[in-house]
């Protein structure tokens, strides 16, 4: 009984040496899998690292906001008084405020 030749024996002999070992072409399968075609692939970490990043971008900005709205609280709350005799015209009991317009 004659065996046909395998179809895969040609192209097996035609690989390198170290693809042959299948300790290293298992190792190579692995790896393939789990740069493309896991769900946390390549791809999905670096979008994840970039949508990091500029989550952290965003974190100082509102830091900076929140800084900002501090001292801009502080600053309102020493000038409070000044603001309210200016613009609405207020006035402690037994003062006397004369509104002075400039002539046009």
């Amino acid at each position: 009984m004659v065996v046909p030749p395998n179809p895969w024996s040609a192209f097996w002999q035609r690989l390198p040496v170290p693809l042959r070992n299948r300790y290293y072409l298992t190792l190579l399968i692995f790896f393939f899998i789990l740069i493309f075609l896991d769900k946390n692939n390549l791809w999905t970490q670096w979008k994840l690292m970039r949508a990091k990043h500029r989550l952290q971008q965003d974190k100082a900005l509102y830091q900076e906001k929140i800084k900002e709205a501090k001292e801009q609280a502080e600053t309102f709350e020493l000038t409070k008084e000044r603001y309210a005799r200016e613009r609405y015209y207020m006035r402690r009991p037994g003062e006397d405020v004369y509104i002075i317009q400039e002539a046009k």
